[in-house]
């Protein structure tokens, strides 16, 4: 986490524990007697200082983000690679299970079936019903993954903070609303809204919880739109600890089982450079243009292609600019759009380009400014 927020609150606070999750919802009409009165730096706060705690819960959340239906056969559908991209789309429901930072659970219910991603100290699994398909991977010792679960769950609370709470800078208003309640519990409502007038986001609206500190839903809301784009939260919640067994897991019978290697550290270290931390030898990193919520991602051409899956290099799987692509990046180009020079994955929040010449631009941004970047 790089800490970009920690300047909003006072300095004494910033040894404290950042352990608040935040889930994307919606957050319905106060009710119930007032919180005391709070500065956004107090709930900013009230979050830092919150200890790491156990929970069980179930999440629902919703996307009207624009982006259509994606299709739901091929033989990709509902692969890692691809389920992140489905939760983007219609009403979702999940439950959720931590238990300190070595135990988490999260499950996903789908139609006739459900996903799991399950954290057990060092131990991770995936599970997906459906098909009877499983993918486990050992973290290292003193792995640092804490909640983090993976590809086709929605995301764990700390990994939302992380993304959301870095964006409190100078390019940022932040203030505190009325009152809120989630899952029955009354919630302070933390507002984040962009100065810039370019952006597609519209505002951020985080519920926190009045007694724990916990962030109970957030709501995504796009420039010049009345409804959320994109939300989830708590609809029901007990901070009590979960029976062990929860996160107790292993393979049906029958189950077809994928060991994921783990990338290695570099030779400096995880604490040395946390941003490179859990980077593959050899990764290129993504380049960045503008600032703040108006940043352009670039992406170098092959980005989206498939991994090699054959030592030939002659073989159609390789994953060679113009050759076959990831199951992800078919579903995107099944979604996108032609524009002038290549095509375009168009939602209420975010756009991303997707150049003839292989490269990728995205952002939070109207086309243009893709364009723009494009031509650097």
């Amino acid at each position: 986490m790089t800490g970009k927020w920690l300047r909003w609150i006072p300095a004494v606070a910033v040894p404290a524990v950042i352990a608040g999750g935040v889930l994307v919802g919606s957050l319905p009409a106060s009710a119930g007697d007032p919180l005391p009165a709070k500065t956004p730096q107090q709930v900013l706060l009230m979050i830092a200082q919150r200890q790491e705690k156990s929970l069980s819960g179930t999440l629902e959340q919703s996307s009207e983000m624009g982006l259509p239906q994606l299709p739901k056969a091929g033989p990709d559908t509902g692969s890692p690679d691809t389920a992140w991209l489905e939760l983007l789309t219609g009403p979702h429901t999940a439950r959720v299970y931590l238990d300190g930072p070595e135990n988490a659970r999260v499950q996903v219910m789908d139609r006739m079936a459900e996903r799991n991603a399950i954290k057990h100290g060092n131990e991770l699994w995936f599970y997906n019903s459906k098909d009877n398909t499983a993918a486990h991977a050992q973290l290292p010792a003193g792995s640092a993954e804490h909640h983090r679960t993976g590809p086709g769950t929605m995301r764990a609370p700390e990994e939302l903070a992380d993304t959301l709470l870095a964006k409190l800078d100078e390019t940022t208003d932040v203030k505190v609303g009325p009152d809120v309640r989630v899952a029955g519990r009354p919630a302070y409502n933390l507002v984040l809204t962009p100065k810039s007038t370019v952006t597609l986001m519209g505002s951020i609206a985080i519920s926190v919880d009045g007694a724990s500190g916990l962030p109970l839903g957030v709501e995504l809301r796009a420039r010049g739109q009345s409804e959320p784009a994109f939300r989830v939260a708590f609809t029901n919640l007990s901070l009590e600890t979960p029976d062990a067994s929860v996160f107790e897991f292993s393979p049906p019978p029958g189950a077809t089982v994928k060991e994921i290697p783990v990338p290695e550290h570099t030779s400096e270290g995880p604490m040395a450079r946390p941003d490179k931390a859990h980077e593959p030898k050899g990764a290129t990193r993504p380049a960045v243009t503008g600032t703040g919520w108006e940043s352009v991602i670039e992406l170098p051409a092959g980005a989206l292609a498939a991994p090699p899956t054959s030592s030939d290099p002659q073989s159609p799987d390789r994953g060679v600019p113009g050759g076959s692509s990831s199951g992800a990046a078919a579903l995107l180009e099944q979604a996108a759009t032609p524009v002038p020079g290549g095509r375009l994955v168009s939602t209420a929040l975010v756009n991303v380009l997707i150049l003839d010449d292989g490269r990728v631009f995205a952002g939070a941004v109207p086309l243009e400014r893709l364009q723009s970047a494009a031509r650097g």
